[in-house]
């Protein structure tokens, strides 16, 4: 080998042996670190912290509106139908008329059994007078005169409340909903002349479960929403509970009476009634969203501090009353954790997670 190919062999082996060194070199694993760290799985989550917070459960269930007086008014005297005062969707207070039967032939009695009263009573005056102060006549005829005066004074009266219900009146205030006869009809007694509805209150009818009925009471208040009144709402009271459970859907009757000022509740709405079933103050509340279910129970996720970052720590906890998308946790978190209430179904214990916002649980449930 000559000393020109002995050098460059050495030139060879000297560029093998200063790259392996520099492979080895700190900043060459100090890059491999770095690009194992890039692969590190990290999990964007949202968070809530827990706090104390009151909590109200609702009993939920659909009734439907009914008049608290829906009344048909019926002749008590028979005739033809002489005015009507009257038209359908006017309100009427209680005694207001609302018809009138032609009374010229009832009038016309009553004042014959007007004077057939005047007449019996002066002829009983004359006798009380003869017999009781002058002891004239006999007692037979005084009696006698006495009955006549009271039976026509009777007469008169009853005819004269004959006359006076050939003027149809309203039993009760409401609106006049609808009538069933027009001026010129004969009517009988009992024949349907109108119907006033009652509309300043309402009640509501409906079924509660019948594993709510220890929570349910005369006096209760009870919430009331309309689908077709948007987000208007009316509170009332439990004025009746039902003593027997329906077979059928094994539920029992109650009727919430509210108030309708503006008569913009119609019988016959489909109403949602909401009956508070218990209530808890200062205990922590979170979405069911965030919860859940493994072998040993119901489970949460928190963040927690690891090392120079965050990571997920699961939770078992024991739940308490929920309703809708809330629920008490009555163990198993503390007062100020950082609970994952998004994103949670990505992460497992001991994950890395990057807290990329931050809301309320009530907040969260509502979504």
């Amino acid at each position: 080998m000559t000393c020109k190919e002995t050098d460059k062999l050495w030139l060879a082996i000297a560029f093998v042996v200063s790259s392996v060194a520099i492979g080895c070199s700190p900043s060459s694993q100090a890059s491999e670190a770095e690009a194992n760290d890039a692969f590190i799985k990290v999990v964007n989550v949202e968070v809530a912290p827990v706090e104390l917070s009151d909590f109200t459960a609702y009993i939920r269930l659909t009734g439907e509106v009914e008049a608290m007086n829906d009344v048909v008014v019926s002749a008590e005297e028979s005739g033809v139908v002489e005015q009507l005062f009257v038209d359908k969707g006017q309100y009427v207070r209680e005694g207001s008329p609302i018809a009138k039967i032609r009374d010229r032939v009832l009038r016309a009695q009553v004042e014959e059994a007007a004077a057939a009263a005047e007449l019996a009573r002066e002829r009983y005056e004359r006798q009380r007078k003869l017999w009781e102060e002058e002891q004239i006549g006999s007692e037979i005829t005084y009696l006698e005169a006495k009955y006549q005066a009271e039976l026509q004074a009777a007469r008169h009266e009853l005819l004269q409340a004959r006359l006076e219900r050939t003027t149809i009146r309203s039993p009760i205030a409401g609106v006049f909903d609808d009538r069933y006869v027009d001026v010129g009809e004969m009517v009988a007694p009992g024949g349907q002349v109108a119907r006033i509805v009652a509309v300043d209150r309402v009640k509501v009818t409906g079924g509660v479960a019948e594993r709510f009925a220890a929570a349910v009471h005369p006096g209760d208040s009870a919430v009331i929403s309309f689908d077709v009144l948007g987000d208007q709402t009316v509170t009332g009271l439990i004025g009746f509970v039902g003593s027997a459970v329906d077979p059928r859907n094994r539920t029992f009757p109650i009727e919430v009476v509210i108030a309708n000022p503006g008569r913009v509740i119609k019988p016959q709405m489909v109403a949602n009634v909401l009956i508070a079933n218990s209530r808890l103050e200062d205990v922590m509340v979170i979405p069911q969203s965030a919860i859940g279910r493994t072998e040993d129970g119901y489970q949460v996720f928190v963040v927690e501090e690891a090392g120079e970052g965050l990571a997920a720590k699961a939770q078992l906890i024991r739940l308490g009353p929920s309703y809708e998308n809330l629920v008490v946790v009555e163990e198993g978190l503390n007062v100020g954790d950082q609970l994952i209430v998004r994103g949670q179904q990505l992460v497992e214990a001991g994950d890395r997670v990057r807290i990329v916002s931050q809301a309320s649980a009530e907040d969260q449930a509502t979504r």
